[in-house]
């Protein structure tokens, strides 16, 4: 199973305060243990809110709203995809992670659907072209790879 690991923002990320080479050193330790593992897919930070964007839906109407966005202990300042074999699992890596924030810091993980997690809604049209969607982002990840190495 895949589970999306967020770290919840602090006043410090929405603030954009850079974590400390020594925590840049020890979450570096932390996702070398999940790479060795097999578990980390990905893993990134998020620039704070200030930086962003929301896109409100009501009916057909769009309305954009920049940021920053209140309500910090709502907001992510980053994540992780983790492939594991259950969610149990997933919750003893989040509890051997370093605290991602330095202060009261909080991980949020969240089983991600797979498609048979959808049942008959997922016709088996449907199911090929998310199958094809998959592997052109695939093949687009491996040209990008490839073009940065030149």
């Amino acid at each position: 199973m895949r589970v999306m690991v967020m770290v919840k923002a602090t006043a410090e990320t929405e603030a954009g305060v850079m974590p400390s080479e020594e925590m840049f050193a020890e979450m570096g330790r932390f996702n070398d243990e999940l790479v060795k593992a097999g578990v980390m897919l990905a893993g990134e930070g998020l620039h704070p809110t200030s930086r962003g964007a929301r896109v409100r839906f009501s009916g057909t109407e769009r309305t954009v709203v920049d940021g920053p966005f209140a309500e910090t202990k709502e907001l992510v300042a980053g994540f992780w995809i983790w492939q594991v074999k259950s969610f149990d699992e997933a919750v003893a890596w989040a509890k051997r992670c370093p605290n991602p924030t330095g202060v009261q810091g909080v991980l949020e993980l969240r089983p991600i659907y797979e498609a048979e997690d959808f049942g008959d809604a997922l016709t088996p049209e449907l199911r090929a072209q998310e199958d094809r969607q998959r592997a052109e982002m695939e093949r687009q990840a491996a040209a990008r790879a490839a073009a940065a190495g030149q």
